[in-house]
Protein backbone atom coordinates (compact mmCIF):
# COMPACT_ATOMS: atom_id res chain seq x y z
CA UNK A 1 0.00 0.00 0.00
CA UNK A 2 0.99 3.66 -0.74
CA UNK A 3 0.81 5.94 1.69
CA UNK A 4 0.77 9.85 1.20
CA UNK A 5 1.41 12.46 3.40
CA UNK A 6 -0.11 15.81 2.91
CA UNK A 7 -0.91 18.75 4.84
CA UNK A 8 -4.79 18.83 3.97
CA UNK A 9 -6.58 15.61 2.97
CA UNK A 10 -9.29 17.24 0.54
CA UNK A 11 -11.33 15.06 -1.98
CA UNK A 12 -9.41 16.45 -4.63
CA UNK A 13 -6.44 15.02 -2.97
CA UNK A 14 -8.49 11.40 -2.74
CA UNK A 15 -10.01 11.50 -6.32
CA UNK A 16 -6.97 12.38 -7.81
CA UNK A 17 -4.56 10.35 -6.56
CA UNK A 18 -7.03 7.10 -6.44
CA UNK A 19 -7.39 7.53 -10.25
CA UNK A 20 -3.65 7.80 -10.18
CA UNK A 21 -2.34 5.18 -8.06
CA UNK A 22 -5.45 2.67 -8.04
CA UNK A 23 -7.07 2.68 -11.21
CA UNK A 24 -3.68 3.36 -13.35
CA UNK A 25 -1.49 1.75 -11.54
CA UNK A 26 -3.46 -0.80 -9.65
CA UNK A 27 -1.88 0.22 -6.05
CA UNK A 28 -3.72 0.16 -2.64
CA UNK A 29 -3.65 3.93 -1.33
CA UNK A 30 -4.09 5.82 2.15
CA UNK A 31 -3.21 9.18 3.29
CA UNK A 32 -2.16 11.01 6.22
CA UNK A 33 -1.24 13.91 8.20
CA UNK A 34 0.61 12.91 10.84
CA UNK A 35 3.93 13.15 10.80
CA UNK A 36 4.67 10.13 13.19
CA UNK A 37 2.02 7.92 10.69
CA UNK A 38 4.21 8.63 8.10
CA UNK A 39 7.84 7.89 9.50
CA UNK A 40 6.20 4.71 10.99
CA UNK A 41 5.06 3.12 7.62
CA UNK A 42 7.38 0.59 5.98
CA UNK A 43 6.44 0.66 2.57
CA UNK A 44 5.88 2.64 -0.60
CA UNK A 45 5.22 6.16 0.63
CA UNK A 46 5.47 10.03 -0.61
CA UNK A 47 4.85 13.34 0.21
CA UNK A 48 2.68 16.23 -1.22
CA UNK A 49 2.93 19.18 0.03
CA UNK A 50 4.73 22.44 0.19
CA UNK A 51 8.43 21.24 1.77
CA UNK A 52 9.85 17.85 2.54
CA UNK A 53 9.35 16.22 5.71
CA UNK A 54 13.23 14.52 5.55
CA UNK A 55 14.78 12.77 2.16
CA UNK A 56 11.48 11.00 1.65
CA UNK A 57 10.17 10.88 -1.87
CA UNK A 58 8.46 14.55 -2.26
CA UNK A 59 6.40 15.99 -4.86
CA UNK A 60 5.78 19.90 -4.05
CA UNK A 61 1.93 20.29 -4.36
CA UNK A 62 0.19 23.25 -6.47
CA UNK A 63 -2.40 24.91 -4.89
CA UNK A 64 -5.41 23.72 -7.18
CA UNK A 65 -6.28 20.16 -5.23
CA UNK A 66 -6.56 22.34 -2.34
CA UNK A 67 -9.06 24.89 -2.95
CA UNK A 68 -12.25 24.71 -3.43
CA UNK A 69 -14.55 25.92 -6.80
CA UNK A 70 -13.39 27.47 -9.83
CA UNK A 71 -10.20 30.05 -10.03
CA UNK A 72 -8.34 31.96 -12.54
CA UNK A 73 -5.80 29.01 -13.06
CA UNK A 74 -2.46 30.09 -14.93
CA UNK A 75 -1.65 27.08 -16.60
CA UNK A 76 1.93 27.12 -18.79
CA UNK A 77 2.50 24.06 -20.77
CA UNK A 78 6.15 23.18 -20.76
CA UNK A 79 8.12 19.82 -22.66
CA UNK A 80 8.68 17.13 -20.33
CA UNK A 81 11.34 14.02 -21.75
CA UNK A 82 8.62 12.46 -24.10
CA UNK A 83 5.51 14.70 -23.20
CA UNK A 84 4.15 17.63 -22.08
CA UNK A 85 3.71 18.61 -18.01
CA UNK A 86 2.21 21.88 -16.58
CA UNK A 87 2.22 23.17 -12.81
CA UNK A 88 5.85 22.91 -12.35
CA UNK A 89 7.14 22.40 -8.99
CA UNK A 90 10.89 23.73 -8.62
CA UNK A 91 14.05 22.06 -7.93
CA UNK A 92 13.32 20.46 -4.67
CA UNK A 93 10.58 18.02 -6.21
CA UNK A 94 11.43 14.68 -7.01
CA UNK A 95 9.05 15.23 -10.10
CA UNK A 96 9.63 18.79 -12.46
CA UNK A 97 5.55 19.48 -12.76
CA UNK A 98 2.89 18.61 -9.75
CA UNK A 99 1.30 15.94 -11.96
CA UNK A 100 -1.38 15.23 -9.64
CA UNK A 101 -2.45 19.15 -10.19
CA UNK A 102 -2.49 18.34 -13.63
CA UNK A 103 -4.29 15.63 -13.96
CA UNK A 104 -7.29 16.80 -11.22
CA UNK A 105 -7.21 19.86 -13.79
CA UNK A 106 -7.85 17.50 -16.95
CA UNK A 107 -9.95 14.76 -15.32
CA UNK A 108 -12.63 16.95 -14.14
CA UNK A 109 -13.12 18.98 -17.54
CA UNK A 110 -11.65 22.44 -15.26
CA UNK A 111 -11.57 24.06 -18.26
CA UNK A 112 -14.88 22.87 -19.43
CA UNK A 113 -16.38 25.07 -16.99
CA UNK A 114 -14.43 28.25 -17.46
CA UNK A 115 -15.80 30.41 -20.54
CA UNK A 116 -14.70 28.78 -24.19
CA UNK A 117 -16.13 29.00 -27.46
CA UNK A 118 -18.84 26.03 -28.54
CA UNK A 119 -20.39 25.02 -31.34
CA UNK A 120 -23.62 25.36 -33.20
CA UNK A 121 -24.46 22.91 -30.83
CA UNK A 122 -23.29 23.91 -27.55
CA UNK A 123 -20.26 21.64 -27.96
CA UNK A 124 -16.93 21.67 -26.24
CA UNK A 125 -14.74 21.96 -29.22
CA UNK A 126 -11.16 20.03 -29.04
CA UNK A 127 -9.55 23.24 -30.32
CA UNK A 128 -10.50 25.22 -27.47
CA UNK A 129 -8.66 22.93 -24.98
CA UNK A 130 -5.12 23.14 -23.28
CA UNK A 131 -4.32 19.35 -24.90
CA UNK A 132 -5.24 21.00 -28.27
CA UNK A 133 -3.71 24.12 -28.12
CA UNK A 134 -0.26 22.89 -26.79
CA UNK A 135 -0.23 19.40 -29.38
CA UNK A 136 -1.09 16.55 -26.16
CA UNK A 137 -4.60 15.50 -27.67
CA UNK A 138 -3.01 12.28 -29.27
CA UNK A 139 -1.40 11.30 -25.71
CA UNK A 140 -2.78 9.61 -22.63
CA UNK A 141 -0.53 12.18 -20.81
CA UNK A 142 -2.31 11.35 -17.24
CA UNK A 143 -1.73 7.82 -17.57
CA UNK A 144 2.47 8.54 -18.99
CA UNK A 145 2.65 10.85 -16.11
CA UNK A 146 1.50 7.90 -13.83
CA UNK A 147 3.87 5.61 -14.89
CA UNK A 148 6.39 7.95 -14.32
CA UNK A 149 5.52 8.08 -10.83
CA UNK A 150 5.77 4.15 -10.77
CA UNK A 151 9.12 4.36 -12.01
CA UNK A 152 9.77 7.09 -9.91
CA UNK A 153 8.72 4.84 -6.51
CA UNK A 154 10.21 1.59 -8.02
CA UNK A 155 13.67 3.26 -8.11
CA UNK A 156 13.14 3.94 -4.43
CA UNK A 157 11.40 0.73 -3.34
CA UNK A 158 13.15 -1.88 -5.76
CA UNK A 159 12.07 -4.98 -3.84
CA UNK A 160 8.04 -3.83 -4.27
CA UNK A 161 6.21 -5.80 -7.09
CA UNK A 162 3.95 -3.65 -9.06
CA UNK A 163 0.74 -5.02 -10.39
CA UNK A 164 0.49 -4.98 -13.87
CA UNK A 165 -2.71 -4.00 -15.86
CA UNK A 166 -3.39 -4.95 -19.59
CA UNK A 167 -4.54 -3.34 -22.77
CA UNK A 168 -8.39 -3.77 -22.96
CA UNK A 169 -10.60 -2.52 -26.00
CA UNK A 170 -14.06 -1.38 -25.69
CA UNK A 171 -16.01 -1.13 -28.59
CA UNK A 172 -19.21 1.03 -28.51
CA UNK A 173 -21.90 0.64 -31.38
CA UNK A 174 -24.31 3.88 -31.94
CA UNK A 175 -27.72 3.30 -32.74
CA UNK A 176 -29.20 6.72 -33.77
CA UNK A 177 -31.53 4.54 -36.08
CA UNK A 178 -31.83 1.22 -36.19
CA UNK A 179 -33.42 1.16 -40.05
CA UNK A 180 -33.20 3.45 -43.05
CA UNK A 181 -36.11 2.33 -44.68
CA UNK A 182 -38.00 -0.57 -42.62
CA UNK A 183 -40.32 0.28 -40.17
CA UNK A 184 -40.79 3.93 -40.54
CA UNK A 185 -44.90 4.06 -40.70
CA UNK A 186 -47.01 5.23 -43.78
CA UNK A 187 -46.67 8.73 -43.62
CA UNK A 188 -42.88 8.58 -43.13
CA UNK A 189 -42.08 6.58 -45.84
CA UNK A 190 -44.19 8.44 -48.13
CA UNK A 191 -42.81 11.31 -47.19
CA UNK A 192 -39.06 9.64 -47.72
CA UNK A 193 -40.28 8.69 -51.25
CA UNK A 194 -41.85 12.15 -52.29
CA UNK A 195 -38.52 13.85 -51.12
CA UNK A 196 -36.30 10.81 -53.28
CA UNK A 197 -38.70 11.93 -56.21
CA UNK A 198 -37.97 15.84 -55.37
CA UNK A 199 -34.17 14.89 -55.45
CA UNK A 200 -34.36 12.87 -58.30
CA UNK A 201 -32.54 10.28 -56.14
CA UNK A 202 -33.70 7.56 -57.58
CA UNK A 203 -30.77 4.75 -56.93
CA UNK A 204 -32.21 5.44 -53.38
CA UNK A 205 -36.15 5.43 -54.46
CA UNK A 206 -35.37 2.16 -55.87
CA UNK A 207 -33.35 0.85 -52.82
CA UNK A 208 -35.80 2.08 -50.55
CA UNK A 209 -38.67 -0.10 -52.24
CA UNK A 210 -36.68 -3.30 -52.73
CA UNK A 211 -35.98 -2.72 -49.14
CA UNK A 212 -39.40 -2.52 -48.22
CA UNK A 213 -40.69 -5.53 -50.72
CA UNK A 214 -37.90 -7.94 -48.84
CA UNK A 215 -35.85 -8.12 -51.76
CA UNK A 216 -32.61 -6.09 -49.94
CA UNK A 217 -31.81 -5.83 -46.53
CA UNK A 218 -31.95 -2.17 -45.12
CA UNK A 219 -28.62 -0.24 -45.23
CA UNK A 220 -29.00 0.12 -41.40
CA UNK A 221 -29.75 -3.28 -40.41
CA UNK A 222 -25.99 -4.33 -39.91
CA UNK A 223 -26.83 -6.41 -36.44
CA UNK A 224 -26.67 -9.65 -37.67
CA UNK A 225 -22.83 -8.83 -38.50
CA UNK A 226 -22.22 -7.03 -35.28
CA UNK A 227 -23.64 -10.06 -33.32
CA UNK A 228 -21.36 -12.11 -35.36
CA UNK A 229 -18.42 -10.22 -34.54
CA UNK A 230 -18.92 -10.21 -31.09
CA UNK A 231 -19.98 -13.78 -30.53
CA UNK A 232 -15.95 -14.29 -31.70
CA UNK A 233 -14.79 -12.24 -28.56
CA UNK A 234 -14.64 -12.70 -25.15
CA UNK A 235 -14.74 -8.68 -24.37
CA UNK A 236 -18.45 -7.20 -24.73
CA UNK A 237 -19.57 -4.75 -27.12
CA UNK A 238 -21.70 -1.78 -25.50
CA UNK A 239 -24.92 -1.31 -28.01
CA UNK A 240 -27.02 1.76 -27.07
CA UNK A 241 -30.03 2.24 -28.58
CA UNK A 242 -32.06 5.50 -29.27
CA UNK A 243 -35.65 5.36 -27.80
CA UNK A 244 -36.43 9.08 -27.63
CA UNK A 245 -39.21 10.46 -29.20
CA UNK A 246 -39.64 11.70 -32.81
CA UNK A 247 -38.49 15.37 -32.95
CA UNK A 248 -36.13 16.85 -35.41
CA UNK A 249 -32.85 15.59 -33.67
CA UNK A 250 -33.83 12.21 -33.50
CA UNK A 251 -35.31 9.77 -35.97
CA UNK A 252 -35.40 6.62 -34.86
CA UNK A 253 -38.56 4.11 -35.24
CA UNK A 254 -41.43 4.27 -33.06
CA UNK A 255 -40.14 1.84 -29.80
CA UNK A 256 -44.12 0.29 -29.92
CA UNK A 257 -43.31 -1.66 -33.12
CA UNK A 258 -42.56 -5.49 -32.06
CA UNK A 259 -39.58 -5.32 -34.86
CA UNK A 260 -37.71 -3.08 -32.63
CA UNK A 261 -38.66 -4.04 -29.16
CA UNK A 262 -37.34 -7.75 -30.86
CA UNK A 263 -34.09 -6.46 -32.15
CA UNK A 264 -33.10 -4.84 -29.03
CA UNK A 265 -33.95 -8.05 -27.26
CA UNK A 266 -31.74 -10.25 -29.47
CA UNK A 267 -28.82 -7.81 -29.34
CA UNK A 268 -28.97 -7.82 -25.68
CA UNK A 269 -28.47 -11.82 -25.78
CA UNK A 270 -25.15 -11.00 -27.09
CA UNK A 271 -23.80 -7.62 -26.06
CA UNK A 272 -24.43 -5.12 -23.05
CA UNK A 273 -27.16 -2.75 -23.90
CA UNK A 274 -27.98 0.81 -22.81
CA UNK A 275 -29.91 4.13 -24.08
CA UNK A 276 -28.77 7.14 -26.34
CA UNK A 277 -30.04 9.64 -24.49
CA UNK A 278 -32.40 11.92 -26.77
CA UNK A 279 -31.22 15.40 -27.81
CA UNK A 280 -33.84 16.98 -25.50
CA UNK A 281 -32.90 14.71 -22.55
CA UNK A 282 -29.97 16.28 -22.52
CA UNK A 283 -31.50 19.40 -19.99
CA UNK A 284 -34.82 17.44 -18.95
CA UNK A 285 -34.60 14.59 -16.48
CA UNK A 286 -37.76 13.90 -16.86
CA UNK A 287 -37.61 12.86 -20.39
CA UNK A 288 -34.17 10.71 -19.58
CA UNK A 289 -35.97 9.07 -16.81
CA UNK A 290 -38.87 7.94 -19.09
CA UNK A 291 -36.32 7.02 -21.86
CA UNK A 292 -34.66 5.09 -18.88
CA UNK A 293 -37.51 3.10 -17.71
CA UNK A 294 -39.12 2.43 -21.23
CA UNK A 295 -35.78 0.40 -21.90
CA UNK A 296 -36.34 -0.89 -18.32
CA UNK A 297 -39.18 -2.62 -19.59
CA UNK A 298 -38.10 -3.86 -22.82
CA UNK A 299 -34.86 -5.55 -21.51
CA UNK A 300 -35.88 -6.23 -17.54
CA UNK A 301 -32.42 -5.32 -16.76
CA UNK A 302 -31.29 -2.46 -14.98
CA UNK A 303 -30.22 0.93 -17.67
CA UNK A 304 -26.79 1.19 -16.65
CA UNK A 305 -24.89 2.86 -19.42
CA UNK A 306 -25.97 6.10 -21.76
CA UNK A 307 -24.39 7.83 -24.73
CA UNK A 308 -25.97 11.66 -25.34
CA UNK A 309 -27.40 13.08 -28.54
CA UNK A 310 -24.50 14.54 -30.87
CA UNK A 311 -21.78 13.47 -27.88
CA UNK A 312 -23.11 16.83 -26.48
CA UNK A 313 -22.57 17.49 -22.54
CA UNK A 314 -23.82 20.04 -20.69
CA UNK A 315 -21.39 19.94 -17.80
CA UNK A 316 -22.14 19.56 -14.77
CA UNK A 317 -26.13 19.38 -15.25
CA UNK A 318 -26.05 16.01 -18.07
CA UNK A 319 -24.00 14.13 -15.70
CA UNK A 320 -25.63 14.97 -12.40
CA UNK A 321 -28.62 13.65 -14.19
CA UNK A 322 -27.23 10.50 -15.16
CA UNK A 323 -26.02 10.40 -11.24
CA UNK A 324 -29.14 10.75 -10.14
CA UNK A 325 -30.84 8.49 -11.99
CA UNK A 326 -28.36 5.89 -11.09
CA UNK A 327 -27.34 5.38 -14.19
CA UNK A 328 -23.71 4.45 -13.30
CA UNK A 329 -21.68 4.87 -16.90
CA UNK A 330 -21.54 7.20 -19.56
CA UNK A 331 -19.67 6.84 -23.08
CA UNK A 332 -19.79 10.68 -24.18
CA UNK A 333 -16.56 12.18 -23.13
CA UNK A 334 -14.66 12.78 -26.23
CA UNK A 335 -14.77 15.12 -29.73
CA UNK A 336 -16.50 14.11 -32.66
CA UNK A 337 -14.22 15.56 -35.21
CA UNK A 338 -10.79 14.86 -33.90
CA UNK A 339 -9.11 11.46 -32.66
CA UNK A 340 -7.47 12.24 -29.33
CA UNK A 341 -7.83 11.98 -25.22
CA UNK A 342 -10.17 14.40 -24.28
CA UNK A 343 -9.78 13.99 -20.66
CA UNK A 344 -5.91 13.15 -21.09
CA UNK A 345 -6.53 9.31 -19.86
CA UNK A 346 -7.56 6.13 -21.76
CA UNK A 347 -8.60 5.14 -18.22
CA UNK A 348 -12.23 4.87 -17.31
CA UNK A 349 -12.77 7.69 -14.40
CA UNK A 350 -15.47 8.76 -11.74
CA UNK A 351 -17.12 11.48 -12.63
CA UNK A 352 -15.95 14.96 -10.02
CA UNK A 353 -18.50 17.59 -9.53
CA UNK A 354 -16.52 21.21 -9.27
CA UNK A 355 -19.77 22.45 -7.51
CA UNK A 356 -20.14 20.42 -4.50
CA UNK A 357 -16.31 19.40 -4.15
CA UNK A 358 -17.17 15.08 -4.64
CA UNK A 359 -16.63 12.35 -6.38
CA UNK A 360 -19.70 11.04 -7.88
CA UNK A 361 -20.79 6.78 -8.50
CA UNK A 362 -20.47 7.77 -12.13
CA UNK A 363 -17.61 5.79 -14.38
CA UNK A 364 -16.88 8.52 -17.56
CA UNK A 365 -15.71 5.85 -20.27
CA UNK A 366 -14.35 8.41 -22.52
CA UNK A 367 -13.68 7.30 -25.83
CA UNK A 368 -10.44 8.20 -28.14
CA UNK A 369 -11.87 7.55 -32.37
CA UNK A 370 -15.95 8.08 -33.25
CA UNK A 371 -15.99 6.63 -36.79
CA UNK A 372 -16.98 10.72 -37.72
CA UNK A 373 -13.61 12.10 -36.95
CA UNK A 374 -11.91 9.67 -39.32
CA UNK A 375 -13.93 11.03 -42.20
CA UNK A 376 -11.22 13.43 -42.60
CA UNK A 377 -8.95 11.52 -43.73
CA UNK A 378 -8.96 10.94 -47.82
CA UNK A 379 -8.09 6.76 -47.88
CA UNK A 380 -8.34 3.89 -46.04
CA UNK A 381 -4.80 3.52 -45.52
CA UNK A 382 -4.50 6.92 -43.76
CA UNK A 383 -7.80 6.22 -41.82
CA UNK A 384 -5.60 3.04 -40.55
CA UNK A 385 -2.46 4.93 -40.29
CA UNK A 386 -3.69 7.46 -37.45
CA UNK A 387 -6.01 4.76 -35.80
CA UNK A 388 -3.37 3.02 -35.24
CA UNK A 389 -0.84 5.86 -33.80
CA UNK A 390 -3.74 6.09 -31.35
CA UNK A 391 -4.33 2.61 -30.53
CA UNK A 392 -0.13 2.22 -29.73
CA UNK A 393 -0.28 4.73 -27.40
CA UNK A 394 -3.59 3.34 -25.54
CA UNK A 395 -1.07 0.35 -25.61
CA UNK A 396 1.94 1.79 -24.39
CA UNK A 397 0.23 2.48 -21.27
CA UNK A 398 -1.87 -0.84 -21.07
CA UNK A 399 -4.83 1.40 -21.49
CA UNK A 400 -8.21 0.77 -22.41
CA UNK A 401 -9.12 1.95 -26.14
CA UNK A 402 -12.49 2.85 -26.77
CA UNK A 403 -14.12 3.46 -30.23
CA UNK A 404 -17.41 4.96 -31.03
CA UNK A 405 -18.88 3.37 -34.39
CA UNK A 406 -22.85 3.51 -35.97
CA UNK A 407 -24.50 0.48 -37.22
CA UNK A 408 -24.70 2.39 -40.58
CA UNK A 409 -21.00 2.72 -40.43
CA UNK A 410 -20.99 -1.27 -40.94
CA UNK A 411 -22.66 -0.84 -44.36
CA UNK A 412 -19.73 -0.61 -46.04
CA UNK A 413 -21.59 1.84 -48.90
CA UNK A 414 -20.47 5.22 -49.91
CA UNK A 415 -18.68 7.19 -47.01
CA UNK A 416 -18.35 3.87 -45.08
CA UNK A 417 -16.67 1.53 -47.04
CA UNK A 418 -14.19 -0.10 -45.26
CA UNK A 419 -15.31 0.63 -42.13
CA UNK A 420 -15.65 -3.19 -41.34
CA UNK A 421 -12.13 -3.54 -41.71
CA UNK A 422 -11.23 -0.45 -39.53
CA UNK A 423 -13.58 -1.93 -37.06
CA UNK A 424 -11.66 -5.21 -37.45
CA UNK A 425 -8.13 -3.81 -36.41
CA UNK A 426 -9.51 -2.57 -33.50
CA UNK A 427 -11.31 -5.90 -32.18
CA UNK A 428 -7.76 -7.32 -33.43
CA UNK A 429 -5.78 -4.99 -31.10
CA UNK A 430 -5.79 -7.03 -28.13
CA UNK A 431 -3.82 -9.69 -29.32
Amino acid sequence: MLLVYTHKITPRVTYTFKHICKRILGLEVSFTSKVEDFIAHDSLKMSYAKQPLSNELFIRSNDLLFEIGLSDVRVSVQEWENTKGFFPTGERSDLPFDIFAASFYLLSRYEEYLPHVSDDYGRFLASESLAFKHNFLNQPVVDIWAYKVQRMLAGRFPDYQFPQRHYKVKPVIDVPAAYYFKHKGLLRTIGGTLNDLRRFKLKQLYTRYMVLMGFQRDPYDTFNWIIRKQKKHNFKFMVLFLIGDYSTYDKNINTNKKQFVSLIKSVADYCDVGIKASYFSLDDINILKKEKLKMEAMTHTDVKAVRHSFSKLNLPVSYRNLVELEINQDFTMGYIDTLGFRAGTCTPFQFYDLDYEVQTPLKINPYQCLDFALLKYNSELDKTEYLQKIINEVKSVNGTFTAVFHNYSFNDLGRWKGYKSIFNIILESVK
